[in-house]
């Protein structure tokens, strides 16, 4: 049967299979992403949000060739509820899974995911390194520019945006508030 994974164990089971200083950075992001959608969308379920974005690259570091596929199988045996499960890999749909996001979880998780890492990459840039002061259009300049951030998949934006049935501007936004949310934690605070 499966559990109901708490905060904690998710991040001592997420450090234990990451030790790279960006992956935990990254997987702080994305949580605090997750938690702010999971809020402003008003779901029922936020610790769920945050939990699915914390350990959405829980394989990524040891197992990058079976990405989205390996961690199904980690948490599997760490009974994991099937729906944190699904949603974790369902990130990975059409680059190195096939399960397509279905719910609003998945299908946020599936958006804001690259877009975290441009959002990092524009604030690391700018003379205050934070998230603080950073503005839409100064991300929206750097999304233009397919060579900033050249790993960061625009397609996979714009296609989760037209999921969502959003404005990529206003999913920038959110995202931004999001990681403002855990600047401190991500090293994005100034």
């Amino acid at each position: 049967m499966a559990e109901k994974l708490d905060r904690q164990a998710a991040w001592e089971l997420f450090c234990r299979y990451n030790q790279s200083q960006a992956l935990r950075r990254h997987a702080l992001a994305v949580e605090g992403v997750m938690h702010h959608f999971a809020l402003l969308l008003n779901q029922p379920d936020v610790e769920t949000w945050r939990i699915v974005g914390l350990l959405h690259d829980l394989d990524y570091e040891q197992y990058p060739q079976e990405h989205c596929i390996k961690v199904q199988e980690i948490l599997a045996e760490e009974g994991v509820d099937p729906v944190i499960i699904r949603a974790v890999a369902s990130h990975g749909y059409g680059i190195c899974c096939d399960i397509e996001p279905a719910d609003q979880m998945e299908k946020v998780l599936y958006t804001i995911d690259e877009l975290t890492g441009l959002v990092n990459a524009t604030a690391i840039m700018r003379p205050s390194k934070s998230v603080m002061d950073l503005e839409v259009k100064s991300v929206k300049k750097k999304y233009k520019d397919p060579r900033f951030a050249a790993g960061v998949n625009r397609e996979v934006i714009k296609k989760g945006c037209e999921m969502l049935k959003l404005e990529l501007d206003y999913v920038i936004q959110e995202v931004i508030l999001g990681m403002r949310s855990v600047a401190e934690a991500i090293g994005l605070a100034g």
